[in-house]
């Protein structure tokens, strides 16, 4: 009461996570050692992993995504932001930005100043949309890594529950949102037909494969 606000002491819901130990447990079939791990004091469900390898990687958890997700979930979407330092996907993200900006102040020049906003818009777009590439590839690693294909197509349920109603709006739509990831409901349906274990030779290649078949089946269910 000392802040002016009432607070009912059996309306207060407490929940430990032992980060550490889920993180170990993600990282184990890996074989990977444990990245930087950074708690943020978010109510926003997020993961994020940056870093050139997992001993110079970072790992962000908020403590919206720590209290609204079960161990497992927890464990799942761990592995997903490890797979992207598996994959070294922030080094590729950086190197395809940096190439796109060598091209436009030499070779593409004259394309960026014929119309610098449309060249802007059109670039972006396909720098995110060969980023869901990355993030689909990410999905997949955790899944054959760890497997429970289900238990991450329920987190994404969980915490993209407000991005889903959007989507039913209209599904094509959502892939042309200004977004690295591709949208929920994709992920979902693709994660929810993967049966155990999950064995994919090149999980590059078939997500690609993946993310540009659901683009296409987009245009018949607007």
């Amino acid at each position: 009461m000392s802040f002016g606000v009432m607070c009912a002491e059996d309306g207060i819901k407490v929940k430990a996570v032992n980060v550490l130990d889920l993180v170990r447990r993600a990282a184990a079939p890996y074989g990977a050692p444990i990245p930087k791990i950074v708690i943020s004091n978010s109510l926003m469900p997020n993961a994020a992993a940056s870093g050139i390898s997992f001993r110079r990687g970072v790992l962000l958890l908020t403590g919206g995504i720590l209290t609204q997700l079960s161990d497992d979930e927890l464990i799942s979407v761990i592995g997903h932001e490890l797979g992207h330092l598996k994959g070294k996907d922030p080094l590729y993200l950086f190197a395809i930005v940096s190439g796109e900006f060598i091209l436009r102040v030499t070779v593409l020049l004259p394309a960026f100043l014929f119309s610098p906003l449309l060249y802007l818009m059109v670039v972006t777009f396909l720098i995110f949309f060969v980023a869901k590439f990355f993030e689909a590839r990410a999905d997949l690693l955790s899944v054959m890594a760890l497997g429970q294909p289900k238990v991450m197509a329920e987190s994404l349920r969980k915490i993209g529950f407000q991005r889903l109603q959007v989507e039913k709006a209209s599904r094509l739509a959502s892939w042309f949102r200004w977004d690295t990831h591709p949208p929920i409901y994709f992920r979902i349906e693709r994660l929810e037909r993967m049966t155990e274990p999950v064995e994919v030779r090149h999980p590059l290649l078939q997500s690609v494969k993946d993310v540009m078949g659901g683009f296409r089946a987009a245009f018949s269910s607007r």
